[in-house]
């Protein structure tokens, strides 16, 4: 097909968005089968819709195998003028939206499991009784994922783990870092009275971002480190905290994912004159997009609660 049938008038055929939406997704994920999802189509009907596009195109824009599937030089370059091009028609529709009477669309978060159980879930239900058309799309992750090439409109995190490219809000005040375990466990065992003492315990530890956490606890105003004896591991806080609860050993955990139960008597707090603080968790965005309206609310709702 000649260059200026698969134009009209200068604008590109309409007919050819579905094929140029379908190639962007596959070339970010990778996979069809993952595009696809993303999308809510069979894998076989976007294949033949990325097909039908190289077709008008006389081009080869991917390369398939049975383990991966790559780009063409050619199919390259198209992705870079592709790219570009979608994001803008997207935030056309956002512009559209932010004229509505009330905020509307997904707003995909990017947050740790633990920013996920102190930040958002005691307030979620309130949000969504606020905002009906806002849908909160919420992708758990512990390791610090890229924004824009996952499609996220934001993430919440720590603030000292964060990159210094991001526009960042705190989410609430200061935390402290609790060692806490059951009586069970501790039953006939000696309390550990220093972080050194942890050494004779069987700790649980989590790993963050491809290494295991070392214990920070503070001692005459300096920060001190250890690594102790961890015979479970797990990259998940949630895993933790339920293996501490079960008896399984110390671990570590946000002070307010653990106060209920200190004051219980479920779990007992351990080495609290060397618990250390960390920084508020902060939601945070690129600092190059515009804030969709749907983001700005959410903002708004969580620093009004919070009192930031």
């Amino acid at each position: 097909m000649q260059y200026e049938a698969l134009l009209h008038n200068g604008v590109i055929r309409p007919d050819l968005l579905p094929g140029i939406a379908a190639f962007v997704q596959i070339a970010h994920y990778g996979s069809f089968t993952k595009a696809a999802a993303v999308m809510g189509m069979s894998p076989s009907a976007l294949s033949q819709t990325l097909r039908t596009l190289e077709n008008r195109l006389g081009v080869r824009l991917l390369e398939r195998s049975t383990r991966k599937v790559g780009l063409t030089e050619l199919g390259q370059r198209f992705l870079g003028y592709a790219q570009p091009g979608l994001a803008a028609l997207a935030s056309a529709v956002e512009d559209v939206n932010e004229l509505r009477d009330k905020p509307t669309g997904v707003l995909r978060l990017n947050v740790s499991r633990t920013a996920a159980d102190i930040v958002l879930m005691p307030h979620l239900a309130a949000f969504m009784d606020a905002y009906p058309d806002i849908t909160l799309e919420i992708h758990c992750d512990n390791a610090l994922l890229d924004l824009v090439a996952g499609g996220f409109d934001a993430g919440i995190r720590v603030g000292e783990f964060l990159a210094q490219d991001v526009v960042a809000i705190p989410m609430g005040g200061d935390h402290r870092i609790a060692t806490v375990a059951t009586p069970g466990y501790l039953r006939g065992r000696d309390l550990p009275r220093t972080p050194e003492d942890l050494r004779q315990h069987r700790c649980l530890n989590i790993r963050l971002n491809n290494a295991v956490y070392q214990w920070e606890y503070m001692h005459n105003g300096a920060i001190m480190e250890i690594l102790p004896p961890s015979p479970l591991i797990s990259n998940d806080a949630d895993t933790l905290i339920h293996a501490i609860r079960a008896g399984a050993g110390i671990g570590c955990a946000f002070e307010a994912q653990v106060q209920a139960e200190i004051d219980s008597g479920q779990l007992i707090a351990l080495l609290e004159p060397f618990w250390p603080g960390v920084s508020p968790f902060h939601l945070y965005y690129p600092s190059r997009i515009h804030v969709p309206r749907k983001l700005r609310a959410f903002i708004d709702f969580m620093r009004a609660r919070l009192n930031t």
